[in-house]
């Protein structure tokens, strides 16, 4: 009799623990949907606050057959700034400018960007002398950026839309 007291005891605490687990599902899926369309409204206000802060330069999407390259022809050797080991080093980069052919500012600018040319370099060695090699070997994207932003400041548009190193050598 005792075996079957405790065998319907055991059952009977089974059948309560399944229906609160049963319970619990329910009142956490809904919790956690919840919090997981909460997360998504957050990250996408985050989203376009990074995109209104400068992040909307990096998405731009232009098809190859509206790009047009303007590739500096000589290799450009410029200084760096001092780094953490206080020598003196150099970077010897070759650089091209992507284009976008449909934007105003290449109907204007375009054509004649080679009469520009040593204005260009001025940007772009301006642009290198204020990162360290450290920083360069880092995160070489840092200096493509700045270049971008330099030329869309100088240009006052936003026709270049990448800055590539076909060749860069750091010492």
């Amino acid at each position: 009799m005792k075996k079957n007291l405790l065998s319907i005891l055991i059952l009977a605490l089974l059948l309560v623990n399944l229906i609160l687990t049963g319970i619990m599902m329910f009142s956490v899926t809904s919790t956690n949907k919840k919090t997981a369309a909460l997360v998504g409204q957050i990250a996408s206000v985050i989203d376009i606050d990074l995109k209104a802060a400068g992040g909307e330069e990096a998405e731009v999407s232009v098809p190859i057959s509206d790009t047009v390259t303007y590739d500096i022809e000589e290799e450009l050797t410029i200084p760096l700034k001092v780094g953490a080991d206080g020598k003196d080093h150099y970077a010897i980069v070759s650089v091209s400018l992507s284009m976008n052919s449909k934007d105003d500012g290449y109907k204007e600018y375009g054509e004649t960007l080679k009469d520009r040319q040593s204005l260009i370099k001025g940007e772009i060695v301006e642009a290198f002398r204020s990162y360290s090699i450290e920083e360069i070997k880092t995160d070489e994207s840092v200096v493509k950026d700045d270049i971008l932003a330099r030329m869309q400041k100088m240009f006052d548009s936003k026709f270049i839309y990448k800055v590539s190193f076909r060749g860069i050598m750091l010492q």
